[in-house]
């Protein structure tokens, strides 16, 4: 009998812990800018009710980076808890057809969770390299399943297209399948709607697409509400990036053009996402965070003459009075100065998370493995075995701010130019912008610039000359972290 109530003991022990694990969904957004949410910007014009709500209903952060300034080696670092400088892209993004960038040892979140008994899925933009197959001619060969997917990176469930969706293949993977073998080619289009040449699947439809994958990602919200392990779901979305073409429904709700419109299309998917966790009741249970790969790739332009995206479509830039996509930074996506990699971060987790409550600490996207890990309730890998730049956000989250502790983040840009955030500080190892803003500069061209965030928080005065000795303690930091090859 004592056997028997020790056991029962036991199982409910171990039942009330997994019911304390919150299920975790991740939706990444592809180069919305943090300008982009009313919630962030009141002076935007683009209508954000849900992700305004979803400020309303939990934490805002608003010193949140993404770990590049482009998409890639973001979503690297996001997955593996690694900056992507560490691995073999060291600038740059890849394309569609682009081998497996996530080493075939290295764990990720989803294999972190999945091993301690979460369900992990990835719906979405993948843009981490896919084994598409080739025939004996060198030529792709549609027909063969994959030699690798997101499944052989942790994922239980996976249904992704290739990369951006401005890049060729246009296609599902299902698993290790194509969905639609390929019938049909994509011509090339111009911005707005940029589109590169390339294959496209027989059941592919480039204005649908983020529909189609924001259904399959409430079905599956609603396929968990009744099973007894938690879940991990990341949601990497295809917008606002290029092409920029809203699905025909929220054509004209903004006054600010196709992006402006693209905005909207994107806020209605998060309340999609929102709708699905709370009618299956799980929004007590569940951890969901919005944020984007990257800073908007819309540049500012300060003269009210020239012609903008609101008169003219096919000019990728707005007039400041018409709208700042990257709201008060400097810069633009690929950019090592703000404007780059500072992006909107919610978090939302109902009952734990304060309603309508607000974090200044400086995080990084690469930070979800170690937060994941320790929500789930399992022991973080050492260093060297996993997750080397990535610390837990979970204080925070629980309003115990005086308990996180964090390595300066390192931020990196399109070219390779890295900085180092340590407090106030920041100091730039180049002297441009390391991406498409002039000048561009090159990765450790001098001078370099240093920033004082708290009072020039634009980073129009560069103080690196009169704070030599800063310069160095903050350079010798980012020099460790290269040579340790961790941060933690």
């Amino acid at each position: 009998m004592k056997r028997y109530l020790l056991l029962c003991c036991l199982f409910f022990a171990v039942s009330a812990q997994a019911s304390d694990r919150p299920n975790i969904v991740f939706i990444l957004a592809d180069d919305m800018g943090y300008g982009d949410v009313q919630a962030l910007n009141p002076e935007s014009q683009i209508p954000t009710p849900n992700l305004d709500r979803l400020a309303a209903e939990g934490m805002t952060f608003t010193d949140a980076h993404s770990p590049s300034a482009v998409c890639t080696p973001t979503r690297y670092a996001t997955l593996t808890g690694r900056y992507c400088w560490r691995s073999k892209l060291k600038r740059g993004v890849l394309n569609g057809y682009g081998t497996p960038l996530i080493e075939t040892d290295r764990p990720t979140v989803a294999s972190h969770l999945k091993q301690h008994g979460y369900h992990t899925a990835v719906i979405g933009k993948w843009h981490l390299g896919l084994g598409f197959q080739k025939d004996a001619s060198g030529q792709w060969d549609w027909t063969q399943p994959l030699s690798y997917s997101p499944v052989d990176a942790g994922f239980t469930q996976s249904l992704v297209i290739p990369a951006s969706l401005d890049f060729p293949p246009y296609v599902y993977i299902d698993g290790h399948q194509i969905t639609g073998k390929p019938d049909r080619v994509q011509p090339a289009r111009p911005f707005p709607a940029y589109l590169r040449k390339g294959e496209l699947g027989s059941d592919f439809s480039i204005v649908d697409c983020l529909d189609q994958l924001t259904a399959k990602a409430s079905q599956h919200i609603r396929s968990r509400a009744d099973q007894d392990e938690p879940f991990f779901l990341y949601f990497p979305l295809t917008a606002p990036h290029k092409p920029v073409l809203p699905h025909g429904r929220f054509a004209g709700k903004t006054k600010l053009g196709p992006y402006g419109d693209f905005v909207t299309q994107v806020d209605w998917t998060v309340g999609q996402v929102m709708a699905a966790i709370d009618e299956a009741g799980l929004a007590k249970n569940t951890l969901v965070i919005y944020t984007s790969d990257n800073g908007s790739f819309m540049r500012r332009q300060s003269d009210a003459g020239q012609v903008d995206h609101v008169s003219d479509e096919s000019i990728q830039a707005y007039y400041e009075g018409n709208h700042k996509a990257n709201g008060p930074w400097r810069g633009t996506k690929a950019d090592i100065w703000e404007g780059g990699h500072r992006v909107p971060f919610f978090a939302r987790w109902t009952g734990t998370i304060k309603a309508g409550s607000q974090c200044d600490q400086p995080i990084c996207h690469a930070d979800l493995f170690a937060t994941a890990a320790e929500l789930a309730g399992t022991k973080l890998p050492p260093a060297d075995q996993a997750a080397p730049d990535s610390f837990s956000i979970a204080p925070l989250l629980h309003d115990k701010p005086d308990q996180f502790r964090r390595a300066p983040v390192v931020n990196h840009s399109v070219n390779g130019t890295f900085a180092i955030r340590d407090g106030k500080w920041k100091l730039v190892f180049s002297d441009g912008s390391g991406g498409r803003e002039k000048p561009s500069g090159k990765p450790f061209g001098t001078p370099w610039q240093l920033y004082d965030l708290d009072s020039d928080p634009t980073e129009s005065k560069d103080l690196a000359e009169t704070n030599r000795e800063l310069v160095e303690k903050l350079g010798a930091e980012l020099f460790r972290f290269l040579a340790d090859e961790k941060s933690r």
